[in-house]
């Protein structure tokens, strides 16, 4: 996410300078002594220095030339990874000691995370939770017990990692770990140091090559759905894709995954028989209903009821192995021939509360202001849209029906990266928005924004231009390719279309949701959150949300949208 302002910039830098550490010798002693000293105390800073100086990882030039070699040679990636651990401070052995459960995946392998970590901790285990992005605050990516580390926790322990890496640098040709390696790492230490009783890992990319596959004995592996994505780092088959997910293997560990493509699944076999490992392909949800009755899910959309059987077999091994009393230990033969299938068996009421319990914020998220209710899903891929859309049409149709008016659909759609944007939009048609409105993942155009979701790998100008391409994608879809119309900037805020109005191109989140609402959202009342006055012309298209008994608003294509506008729906995430 990122900031308008290039204001932070020289601000992230001074923080750099002002950061004294003490000179550590390498020469003639063994161990390594490393300075934990912060960045000046000014109350209220400690956390927002921590995270600035985070920031600097995202454009630091060593770094960045780092990863560019290891595209090359992407075995270089778990070498580097273990040279930054063992300067940071942090064995591979180590990490042996934290019962893990490695999760991998192109969609649900974070809502499989939550279901699984919900279990596990219902059982009265202390639990760590690693996921990738953060929606509001970086500190949601490191979870204890369900909950994002405190920004003290968090400032502790960032500059206990980043002194150590600091120190060592220049024995090391200057080099610090990229951003999420950093924050891999950093999670590593947090979970070690609060001695948790296991920690759920959720790989970052792909999983052969992700840094958090520097994990040599987890308990248990799974995989949530495969499909297209990430495909200049992983590739661009099904095949290639399923290989590098595959990589998360271990020998003897047992691995689940969900039902793939046929495809997928012949490579998934085949690396669990490279690697000897004991993989087993989920049951269908209805299975475990059979013996128990209805179990209810605390995320909604059908497209859960597989992580959710992913989840209640990765949380049943991990307690088969620790070999509770009422639990069987898992046999691991390894079967080469095909991939059977997991037995389903009877959730306990501690398995069915932990799947009901489960929340994860910008999932099928439900949001409603008064008049305004807001649908959040940080679908991101062809596969996941068409369930974000599938899950929309249904629960939206629901709220209409009680309606006691005309309803407004309102579609906020941002994508990044190499996604298929247009593919992705053409599947939005059905919902039959009545407007649709573009933005880049900046909260708002003020110097005010919050550090924790800035990115500086993306100008500015390039954010706008995405939205512009992906807003003419929406009108070819809408107007039987007639894209005469030409959007126009109108007062450094908004960009409309001039002669088709209902698709509109704002500047920040905050300036989108503010047109979108026409001030009927309590929330967004804030008299702090000004934003610069629309022309007329633009005013008068928003008589249809003035005039409707309710607006409903699909937020949708980035995780990164979904965690900008939850920054200013939901206050209380930033604290």
């Amino acid at each position: 996410m990122g900031c308008m302002s290039r204001a932070w910039k020289p601000f992230v830098l001074a923080v750099r300078l002002r950061r004294r550490v003490w000179p550590c010798s390498l020469a003639g002693s063994p161990v390594l002594r490393y300075s934990t000293k912060t960045a000046p105390h000014i109350p209220g800073m400690e956390y927002q220095d921590a995270i600035c100086t985070l920031n600097t990882l995202q454009t630091n030039a060593n770094a960045l030339e780092q990863v560019r070699r290891e595209r090359s040679n992407p075995e270089l990636q778990l070498q580097a990874m273990r040279g930054f651990l063992e300067r940071a401070g942090v064995t591979v052995k180590e990490l042996d000691h934290l019962n893990i459960i490695h999760v991998t995946g192109t969609k649900g392998k974070g809502s499989t995370c939550a279901f699984t970590e919900q279990i596990l901790r219902g059982y009265g285990f202390r639990t760590g939770f690693y996921s990738s992005p953060h929606l509001v605050q970086v500190r949601e990516r490191i979870r204890i017990n369900g909950q994002p580390i405190g920004k003290d926790l968090f400032t502790k322990y960032f500059w206990q990692i980043y002194g150590r890496l600091d120190e060592t640098k220049e024995a090391h040709d200057g080099t610090m770990p990229a951003y999420f390696r950093f924050l891999t790492i950093l999670a590593f230490h947090v979970f070690l140091q609060e001695k948790v009783d296991l920690a759920v890992i959720e790989v970052g990319i792909g999983g052969a090559y992700d840094c958090t596959n520097i994990i040599r004995r987890p308990w248990v592996c799974g995989i949530s759905s495969l499909g297209i994505d990430h495909t200049q780092i992983l590739g661009d088959t099904i095949e290639k894709i399923a290989w590098q997910k595959g990589g998360i293997f271990k020998p003897g560990v047992p691995a689940f995954t969900v039902k793939q493509p046929e495809e997928a699944m012949d490579v998934l076999r085949d690396r669990a028989k490279e690697i000897n490992c004991p993989l087993r392909v989920c049951p269908d949800f209805e299975d475990y209903q059979a013996s128990c009755g209805p179990i209810n899910l605390g995320l909604a959309g059908q497209h859960q009821r597989s992580n959710a059987s992913l989840a209640l077999q990765l949380s049943h091994t991990w307690l088969q192995r620790r070999c509770l009393p009422d639990e069987k230990c898992l046999a691991t033969n390894v079967e080469t021939s095909s991939i059977p299938e997991a037995t389903p068996f009877t959730p306990s009421p501690v398995m069915k509360k932990g799947l009901a319990d489960t929340e994860w914020p910008g999932r099928t998220q439900m949001i409603k202001h008064g008049a305004v209710t807001y649908f959040l899903d940080g679908a991101h891929t062809v596969r996941s849209m068409q369930a974000c859309v599938n899950w929309f049409q249904e629960v939206a149709e629901q709220h209409e029906r009680n309606a006691s008016g005309p309803v407004a659909r309102i579609l906020l759609f941002n994508a990044t990266g190499e996604r298929d944007c247009a593919a992705m939009l053409k599947l939005l048609v059905p919902c039959h928005f009545d407007f649709a409105v573009f933005c880049p993942n900046i909260t708002e155009t003020v110097t005010s924004c919050n550090a924790d979701q800035q990115n500086f790998n993306v100008s500015v100008e390039h954010m706008l231009t995405r939205c512009l391409d992906n807003e003419r994608s929406w009108r070819l879809h809408n107007s039987n390719g007639n894209t005469n119309s030409t959007p126009l900037l109108i007062d450094n805020l908004s960009l409309v279309p001039e002669e088709k109005a209902d698709s509109l191109v704002f500047p920040c989140i905050l300036s989108a949701l503010h047109w979108i609402t026409q001030g009927r959202d309590p929330v967004l009342a804030d008299p702090s959150k000004k934003v610069m006055a629309l022309k007329p012309s633009v005013i008068a298209k928003a008589a249809l949300l003035c005039n409707a008994a309710q607006i409903h608003v699909l937020i949708t294509g980035s995780l990164h949208l979904v965690g900008g506008a939850l920054k200013h729906l939901a206050p209380e995430s930033s604290k």
